[in-house]
């Protein structure tokens, strides 16, 4: 079943995306909460990326998908149903090494993928952690729960080779699988919004 496969190979990256926001309400994030911009304004007038694009959060992201990877590696290795589904592995040797680097690759594409939506959404004056109203707010509601999945699947395909009709299906679960994400760890109160 193509879902099981899908969650096969980018289960680390979902383990990753909850940690990453975990990790940003603990006061080891609080106290190495750096703006990547630096608390700089644009020419508009307007901040580069706002207080919530941190450099701790970008790598922190990095570091949670590196040690899920791994682990999500080892425990790929002990069940023949998980390595038989995931792309990575038929393709690559289920190594510390290979999955150290695709960790780290996976986690530097999630929040690299993350930054140009939130410098267009400085630009037309949504708040970093909010969400506007009416069609700007759905539009950028459904860029939220897609940004950084377009480069994390771009680097699946280039090492698994998949096809344009698989990018948009691991597209497509990956922002349904985010929602819910959202959801739960709003309803945790780990969100302001989901």
């Amino acid at each position: 079943m193509r879902i099981l496969v899908m969650y096969a190979t980018l289960m680390p990256v979902v383990i990753a995306g909850a940690a990453n926001m975990i990790f940003t309400k603990t006061s080891l994030y609080r106290t190495h909460n750096s703006p990547m911009d630096g608390g700089k304004i644009f020419h508009d007038g307007k901040r580069i990326l706002g207080d919530n694009k941190t450099w701790a959060g970008f790598f922190g992201m990095i570091a949670a998908t590196v040690i899920a990877q791994v682990f999500w590696g080892m425990l790929t290795s002990s069940s023949d149903a998980l390595s038989s589904r995931n792309e990575l592995y038929k393709c690559f040797d289920n190594t510390l090494l290979f999955n150290t680097a695709a960790g780290a690759i996976f986690g530097l594409a999630y929040v690299l993928c993350e930054l140009p939506n939130s410098f267009i959404k400085r630009r037309i004056n949504i708040e970093p952690g909010r969400t506007a109203q009416g069609f700007k707010g759905l539009m950028f509601f459904m860029i939220d729960q897609i940004d950084s999945l377009l480069g994390v699947v771009l680097i699946l395909a280039l090492f698994s080779g998949l096809t344009v009709s698989q990018y948009i299906q691991y597209i497509l679960l990956g922002a349904l699988t985010h929602i819910a994400l959202n959801t739960i760890l709003y309803a945790l109160k780990i969100r302001r919004n989901i």
